[in-house]
């Protein structure tokens, strides 16, 4: 556990931009020092703990250390097999969705490090959950990895378009999929 944070690990753990951390500090409404000697400012921990108090900032960010999967499939099965295989793993805080509206309440609140989406859901398709996390400035770091059996291969270049980070073609090896996380969080 860190006492001391740069506005850029601050930043991702309030799940917002360093921008709007450097002038929350600037402004005097969130308080930490500078480095001796340079322009780089610092936050204790009882700063932040402070701010994110004030501001409504869930603390869950701060301490587990896990990185936030949503897992958003209709299949109960694949869902199941996803969440025992990341938890296991013990890197991962995982929550799933069954529907787009869903994925999209839970996408707001959990502010998920990176989505396994699949494209086909009951109510949307991929397609709209990417322009609405796209969209969205405060998830502009959430890693996008789509998955689909059903997807024609002229459509997977506008999902990269889109701004999805990876897409994985049903059947897939949980392996491969827990690789593609780890390289996209560089953990």
């Amino acid at each position: 556990m860190k006492d001391v944070y740069s506005t850029g690990e601050a930043a991702k753990i309030c799940r917002v931009s360093q921008q709007t951390i450097i002038r929350c500090f600037d402004a005097g409404k969130l308080q930490g020092f500078y480095v001796p000697g340079s322009r780089f400012r610092r936050v204790p921990r009882d700063a932040l703990v402070k701010f994110m108090k004030e501001n409504s900032i869930p603390l869950s960010n701060l301490d587990s250390g896990k990185k936030k999967v949503l897992v958003v499939d209709d299949e109960a099965e694949i869902v199941e097999m996803l969440v025992d295989s990341l938890q296991r793993d013990g890197r991962f805080e995982v929550k799933t969705a069954s529907c787009g509206y869903d994925a999209g309440i839970l996408t707001q609140q959990f502010r998920p490090d990176v989505i396994v989406l699949d494209y086909m859901l009951r109510d949307i398709n991929a397609d709209v959950v990417c322009k609405t996390v796209r969209g969205n400035p405060a998830l502009e770091d959430t890693r996008i990895i789509v998955i689909s059996g059903m997807v024609e291969e002229d459509k997977v270049q506008g999902l990269y378009d889109l701004g999805v980070h990876a897409f994985m073609r049903k059947p897939f090896q949980i392996d491969e999929l827990i690789s593609k996380i780890v390289e996209l969080l560089h953990i």
